[in-house]
């Protein structure tokens, strides 16, 4: 919150927003609906007439946590944002697989029972999990939360449906707006996307990892590189701008604030910038992946937000991904599981790998803000304090390690320090973390009581899920979840 605010530190309408420069400003969210109320009010504040305080709406009593605290990729997991593969699957037609990149149509109720068993888990080892249509169905009872996502997902000249969804139901909207709304056509005059949707269903929804990047206390919102995903990011702004768990918390970048669009370099396009890509490695190191899904433009979006915040991380570390298929995500290649160990796809990340990665670092608190060459990943995070002993997705034989990178061994959710959940399928890596001394555990044996996890304890533990269906999707217990706030 910008310095000697008034009412507007405590307010629950309050938002902050990062413009170039470092500067920073108070949005009034007040304002979207109601003139009276100015945009960007002079500082400070001290009467207003809509001023709400932050803690009226809030479900917690006593003594309040944080709505959101990420600072590692490691600290124990206490509440995350997750979504249930739900009608937007099942809705799933073979012509949408090349825009989303599935590999296959999903068997939705096999993909259900995968997913349930790693929400179970979580709860069960005493992580909240909060699920993001939840949320946003509860979003959609505000009357001025609900004309605002309709504004921001559907066209203006939808106005038959939009005077449908001005009346549907809140269970009813979320659903449409997630799962799709079907046309009526006949079997013979149906076969693009066009013809058999008003509304395309979102299957990428259950990779929550996507839509929003949490960064310490804050939020930025992502700009998807595929049109089909657009829909996604609005629908994570909607829930972290109106419900009362969230609304409260800063917003470090959002790309759709008109009001500081950033200038674009000529011919460059428009800023894209995904949450698979983005690592929080430490409170002072982040690391992003320029990939096919983040571009540069939003890569320099990202460095300019976090240099805004005094309290914010001292460098970025840029990885450059070689464009290929599998390497959509950086988080597909590399993720933390322990305070120094990395599951790691050595051929992209190790300093001898075929396919070595380009890194660069960008000193947050330069005014230059210049890419600086550097020579691997892990040395350049062991420069800043966050060495890594890398762990091989697929152990040392190359042919594993490319199956098991494609099926997302590398992509693993750490629930506290040494603690993940993985894929199963993916039995080198599993193989290889047992040599270095972690417990494997299925999650099948812990929900039967046949095994049991304290997170509070020293212990290196792999939780291995089933991941017949999920895995298809291409995305792994790292992109289906979203930390809203862990431990430092």
């Amino acid at each position: 919150m910008v310095a000697d605010a008034g009412l507007c530190a405590s307010c629950r309408f309050s938002r902050t927003v990062v413009a170039k420069r470092r500067a920073s400003y108070t949005r009034c969210a007040r304002s979207d609906d109601d003139a009276r109320y100015a945009r960007y009010p002079k500082l400070p504040v001290l009467a207003c007439s809509g001023y709400e305080p932050r803690l009226l709406e809030s479900r917690h009593r006593g003594e309040e946590p944080p709505m959101l605290s990420v600072t590692s990729e490691v600290g124990r997991l206490r509440k995350v944002l997750v979504h249930e593969p739900g009608p937007e699957v099942d809705n799933m037609v073979p012509s949408m697989m090349e825009e989303l990149l599935f590999d296959d149509i999903l068997y939705g109720d096999r993909a259900r029972e995968e997913h349930a068993r790693l929400r179970r888990t979580l709860q069960v080892l005493g992580i909240e999990t909060v699920d993001a249509q939840d949320l946003l169905e509860e979003v959609l009872r505000n009357p001025v939360a609900r004309a605002w996502t309709l504004d921001a997902t559907l066209p203006p000249e939808a106005t038959a449906l939009r005077a449908r969804f001005d009346d549907a139901p809140a269970e009813h909207l979320a659903e449409s707006l997630v799962g799709g709304s079907r046309l009526t056509r006949g079997p013979a005059a149906a076969l693009d996307v066009t013809d058999l949707f008003e509304v395309p269903p979102l299957p990428n929804w259950c990779f929550q990892r996507d839509p929003q990047i949490v960064i310490g206390p804050g939020v930025m919102f992502a700009s998807m590189a595929s049109a089909a995903r657009e829909r996604e990011a609005f629908l994570a702004r909607a829930v972290f701008r109106y419900h009362p768990d969230l609304s409260a918390a800063p917003v470090w970048e959002d790309p759709g604030d008109l009001a500081f669009e950033h200038s674009h370099v000529a011919g460059a396009g428009r800023a894209r910038l995904e949450g698979g890509d983005v690592i929080v490695v430490s409170p002072d190191v982040i690391a992003v992946g320029l990939s096919e899904r983040t571009n540069r433009l939003g890569i320099e979006h990202l460095a300019r937000a976090l240099a805004a915040r005094d309290d914010g991380p001292r460098f970025l570390v840029v990885v450059e991904l070689p464009r290929r298929r599998a390497y959509m995500h950086l988080d597909t290649l590399f993720t933390p599981i322990d305070r120094d160990l990395a599951l790691v796809y050595p051929p992209v990340i190790l300093q001898d790998g075929a396919e070595r990665a380009n890194v660069f670092e960008i000193d947050l608190r330069s005014d230059l803000r210049a890419w600086s060459a550097r020579k691997d990943l892990l040395t350049c995070l062991a420069r800043r304090g966050t060495g890594f002993d890398p762990i091989a997705c697929g152990g040392d034989d190359p042919i594993a390690q490319q199956r098991e990178q494609w099926t997302d061994g590398a992509n693993a959710l750490a629930l506290a320090p040494g603690v993940i959940a993985m894929y199963d399928r993916n039995s080198e890596t599993i193989e290889t973390l047992a040599r270095r001394s972690f417990r494997v555990v299925t999650a099948k044996d812990l929900l039967l009581g046949r095994e049991e996890i304290d997170l509070d304890e020293p212990e290196k533990v792999c939780i291995a899920f089933a991941s017949h269906e999920l895995s298809r999707a291409r995305g792994g217990p790292h992109c289906l979840t979203h930390p809203l706030r862990r431990d430092p």
